[in-house]
């Protein structure tokens, strides 16, 4: 069985920026074994596989190298682009049926999207220090998401030099751990650690923005803010707070097709 299979570059203006995700559109599902082994062999943040369902939308998963995921907007953005740009996609919106509900991404212009998530609520907590020591940081304030936890750092250099103990953070239940604080030049930056779902450090992670963007709603009282992913590759993420919902909006390219021999 041949299989085709995309990379595109997500959250980004230009190739070789953003996070990398393969994206496969399948005639029907290929085993969950097959799949995260597809995945596994990618060795990229999120490999997504989506198949045409009979409800004018698209059922949609996504893999790390070691496991699946409920959310991941850059493989989401990745999916919508190959389906518009490769697969001949006439609407202007697409519906994705996924584990964390509905979503839908909205082609904006030319290779640019919005995206509509779930709001993930941060709750504050207090106990934390367990959490500092691993990411070798000082925080302000620590907040707990659904499945990852925020520290608040004091300027966007101390989110830059930090050096995480990816090693100790094994011992954090959660997903991942992300660092933020107030941007030099954008509304807030950021930076993402999964090694718990494989991941050590996310170049760009939509699904994080879920969480960032209510804390710096609230906080610096707007509700359209700038972001940017300061990884190493570095990506741009425009979010806009909705109450119940976060509009995430960014570009991608296509940088690679191939076919998977299976």
């Amino acid at each position: 069985m041949n299989q085709k299979i995309y990379q595109v570059d997500a959250f980004a203006s230009k190739l070789y920026e953003g996070n990398p995700a393969a994206v496969c559109v399948l005639d029907h599902w290929l085993s969950d074994e097959t799949m995260q082994n597809i995945a596994m062999e990618n060795n990229l943040a999120e490999t997504a596989f989506l198949v045409e369902s009979d409800r004018d939308s698209y059922c949609l998963r996504w893999f790390t190298p070691t496991i699946e995921v409920d959310l991941c907007g850059h493989a989401t953005l990745a999916s919508a682009h190959i389906l518009f740009s490769e697969y001949g996609y006439k609407k202007t919106l697409i519906k994705f049926e996924t584990r964390s509900g509905v979503l839908s991404v909205q082609n904006i212009k030319n290779e640019k999207y919005l995206m509509d998530f779930p709001t993930d609520t941060p709750i504050q907590i207090t106990d934390f220090d367990h959490i500092t020591e691993a990411m070798n940081v000082n925080a302000s304030a620590c907040y707990k998401g659904t499945d990852d936890y925020l520290l608040i750092l004091e300027n966007e250099q101390s989110v830059l030099d930090a050096q995480p103990d990816l090693r100790a953070m094994s011992n954090i239940k959660s997903r991942g751990v992300l660092l933020s604080a107030k941007g030099d030049e954008k509304d807030f930056v950021s930076r993402c650690f999964f090694p718990n779902a494989g991941v050590d450090e996310d170049p760009v992670t939509g699904s994080a923005h879920t969480l960032l963007t209510p804390y710096w709603a609230h906080r610096l009282h707007k509700n359209k803010l700038n972001a940017r992913q300061i990884s190493s590759r570095s990506g741009d993420i425009e979010c806009i707070y909705k109450g119940d919902r976060v509009a995430l909006i960014g570009e991608a390219k296509t940088y690679m097709e191939g076919v998977i021999y299976i």
